[in-house]
């Protein structure tokens, strides 16, 4: 089975109220971790890489191991690159074999940012390759993405249909109130989602794909992990997984999860590393962090998205 696209696993989970979890890979044991756990559920997934992932990984080794966990699985896989910011890096990923690519031109005066969604969508389109874009701009730092409160935006409904007619994109990504990376609000401050936002948005484009970015819980127990064993993150506060379950039952057909990924991961790496100072050899205690994404991922599937069973 080739990489799929999202279009037609975003018409599935609009008509059948659930969303696609979207994970960010890195290296071998992240995609293996995934793609194990949707396989079990029989979930739909989506494989996002970030520019930053290409600098690490190397653009080739990620498409491969994409193209592995095919095989392996046997599942519909799409292969996406998260928040590419420019018409070069996009085209690269669609010219690499991506079936999916987002351009973030928030940042961008409006006209601006139309401007090269459209231009990023007329390129994609001609590979059948669907595009995803940005319309307002969430808080918060994560991987090359960096935006201050100061800076952030809520997304205006009065401005979604123009933009999504006038560029053609297959989805859009909007700012409600998540914000990337575990810091994502204030020691004391209440995260909120603006569901008023999202069904303005649902009114206005009937039928059309909505992402939420920033939507990693920053799960409790790996934070506590992490402490427990040297680390110090005392103030990561993440979105409520009940708000993202009633979000993916509205509009919001594709969730983005990256954080909750790298908390798993790194909270059993510092636990096992400290519980066995003798170990040296990866597959020890790589192994036991790649069953804590698998378990991680399950539950997001599970709880949250409500995509088991929908392959």
């Amino acid at each position: 089975m080739p990489l799929v696209n999202t279009r037609e696993m975003f018409k599935k989970a609009y008509e059948g109220g659930y969303a696609i979890g979207a994970f960010n890979v890195n290296n071998m044991e992240i995609v293996q971790g995934i793609t194990e756990a949707c396989k079990e559920l029989n979930s739909p997934v989506i494989l996002q890489v970030s520019s930053g992932a290409r600098k690490y990984a190397n653009h080739t080794y990620l498409v491969k191991l994409v193209e592995a966990a095919i095989e392996v699985t046997g599942l519909p896989i799409a292969l996406h690159l998260d928040h590419g910011d420019s018409f070069e890096l996009c085209k690269s990923c669609i010219d690499g074999g991506f079936s999916s690519v987002m351009i973030d031109g928030s940042h961008l005066p409006y006209e601006e940012n139309i401007a090269l969604a459209k231009k990023v969508a007329d390129y994609a389109h001609q590979f059948d390759v669907t595009v995803e874009a940005e319309l307002g701009r969430l808080a918060g730092i994560e991987d090359d993405v960096n935006v201050s409160a100061a800076d952030a935006s809520y997304t205006d409904p009065a401005q979604v249909q123009d933009f999504v007619e006038r560029t053609g994109v297959d989805s859009l990504a909007i700012a409600i109130g998540t914000s990337h990376g575990a810091y994502k609000f204030k020691p004391g401050q209440k995260p909120q989602l603006r569901f008023d936002i999202l069904a303005e948005v649902e009114k206005r484009l009937p039928g059309f794909p909505i992402v939420l970015h920033g939507a990693s819980s920053v799960i409790p127990e790996f934070v506590d992990m992490i402490n427990t064993y040297g680390g110090k993150m005392p103030d990561a506060i993440g979105i409520p997984e009940d708000m993202l379950r009633e979000a993916a039952k509205m509009a919001v057909c594709k969730i983005n999860v990256d954080s909750d990924l790298r908390l798993a991961m790194t909270a059993t790496l510092r636990k096992y590393l400290a519980e066995h100072p003798s170990h040296f050899d990866p597959r020890q205690y790589l192994s036991p962090a790649r069953a804590a994404i698998k378990d991680m991922v399950a539950h997001k599937i599970t709880t949250v998205l409500g995509s088991a069973g929908k392959v």
